[in-house]
């Protein structure tokens, strides 16, 4: 049987990423790395990610929340980091 931690570590995505994507999303995290690990094989997905956890963050950001979204920026950093600016 296969557990939600042998899910993400077998996933392209670190936890992280996974877990930006289902706050951004409003959607469960297992749903969230069923939808990331989709994306993340295209060029147009891998942009559509970075725009979602910058965008997650700029929404911290201007919600006060500024500690949260220095973490999503560096969330952002490191997959583009990975996988390049597109």
């Amino acid at each position: 049987m296969l557990t939600l931690r042998d899910c993400i570590d077998f996933s392209d995505l670190k936890e992280e990423e996974i877990l930006a994507i289902a706050e951004c999303e409003h959607i469960p995290l297992v749903s969230a790395l069923e939808e990331g690990e989709s994306m993340v094989h295209t060029a147009h997905g891998r942009k559509r990610i970075a725009c979602m956890i910058k965008g997650q963050a700029e929404m911290c950001e201007r919600m006060g929340n500024t500690v949260h979204a220095q973490y999503l920026n560096r969330v952002h950093d490191a997959f583009i980091k990975r996988f390049g600016k597109h």
